[in-house]
């Protein structure tokens, strides 16, 4: 298996994505209306109870066994994932990546940055979205030898979110079962209109406690924004935090199902 950012921490981010970030004003310039969305502010929703600051984490699992963790700290629109593999999968391929985005209002990407220590690779994947020129900006390097690998962009709206600021968004503007919602997402190489669908109400029994959720499905993948095949899932805690306690990618071989749960949180 190949445990990296094109199969489980890209996809990881979803979650980290949809834990915790509040919608407090960002000091980046030029906030603006979101495309695809009929309200001025996604604020519109349900107030959600965030404190200024929060660590999630999150159990990875990998085919019945114990993958790694995915650990989230989030501050006013700063957050950080980081992601360990560990047991057996670290001893097949050992990865250690930390990812940073920044946002403006409403959930509205300004820059994020990879550092991936995966196997003996070490590479630095930086994204710069320009809501002036409305274009992102994506480059990525080899540290070791300081070597530029790739060097592309894609055009962008006005507001744009990555996948964890997708899932923010999502918070915020709660999708009833049966119903969906359409979110424009970017990586820094592409750009999409992504479907976000409501599909049941579900109660989970998670490390972190018993929750009440609505199962949504993202259509992130099969060449939309990222090309692996695959299905994406996301449970939402229902109440006034809108927590995604749950996050699952089902894969195609050799990949298969990699399942993230909610095992504690704590104030920063």
């Amino acid at each position: 298996m190949r445990f990296t950012s094109g199969t489980l921490l890209v996809t990881a981010i979803c979650v980290s994505l949809a834990a915790q970030q509040n919608s407090k004003k960002a000091p980046a310039p030029g906030s603006s209306t979101p495309a695809h969305d009929s309200s001025p502010q996604s604020a519109k929703g349900p107030a959600i109870t965030t404190p200024s600051g929060l660590r999630l984490e999150y159990d990875v699992e990998w085919r019945l066994i114990h993958a790694g963790t995915a650990t989230l700290d989030e501050r006013a629109n700063w957050v950080q994932l980081k992601l360990e593999s560990s047991g057996l999968v670290s001893s097949l391929f050992k990865v250690n990546d930390t990812y940073t985005a920044n946002y403006d209002d409403p959930f509205c990407v300004t820059s994020s940055l990879l550092d991936s220590n995966e196997g003996k690779r070490h590479h630095e994947t930086q994204v710069l979205y320009d809501r002036v020129q409305n274009h992102a900006f994506f480059v990525e390097r080899d540290l070791p030898t300081n070597t530029v690998l790739r060097s592309t962009g894609v055009d962008i709206p006005v507001c744009v979110q990555d996948v964890l600021g997708a899932m923010l968004k999502l918070r915020t503007s709660p999708v009833e079962p049966g119903k969906s919602l359409q979110l424009f997402v970017s990586d820094g190489r592409r750009s999409a209109s992504v479907k976000v669908e409501g599909q049941e109400r579900e109660e989970l029994h998670l490390p972190a406690g018993n929750y009440m959720t609505v199962r949504y499905e993202a259509n992130l993948m099969n060449g939309v924004v990222y090309t692996r095949k695959g299905r994406v899932f996301a449970w939402v805690s229902e109440g006034a935090e809108r927590r995604v306690v749950q996050l699952q990618f089902r894969m195609s071989f050799p990949v298969g199902t990699v399942t993230l749960q909610l095992h504690k949180q704590e104030p920063l």
